[in-house]
């Protein structure tokens, strides 16, 4: 019982210390909730391409312009204002029309940017 409960506590120890040493970020991306309608992601969209986000991929003939819905082109202006503010208090929210996720969202020629905290 005595061998049982030290080889516990050691691993216990082991995992403590691997957790403070690590200095590992999981990456996050900022996208539109799909319970929104796409009135609501517009409007918080057009937010997020107008106060920092870089929202020039969503035109046509960009690399994110396809697949071209409401849905798709607010979580690339949503990941995009995100990612250039959070490291001066911007957030995922837009009025509840968002979310955060660890799946990184990028699809074909669409690439969604992440920048990790300095």
């Amino acid at each position: 019982m005595a061998t049982i409960l030290s080889n516990v506590l050691v691993v216990i120890i082991l995992l403590l210390r691997l957790s403070i040493c690590s200095d590992a970020q999981f990456e996050d991306y900022c996208i539109a909730d799909e319970q929104y309608r796409d009135d609501e992601l517009m409007y918080a969209m057009k937010w997020a391409c107008s106060n920092g986000a870089e929202c020039s991929a969503l035109e046509e003939n960009k690399p994110c312009f396809f697949p071209n819905t409401t849905k798709d082109h607010a979580s690339y202006a949503f990941n995009s204002y995100y990612q250039n503010t959070k490291h001066i208090g911007g957030s995922c929210y837009f009025i509840a029309a968002a979310l955060l996720t660890a799946l990184n969202p990028s699809h074909a020629s669409c690439v969604f940017e992440y920048i990790p905290y300095p």
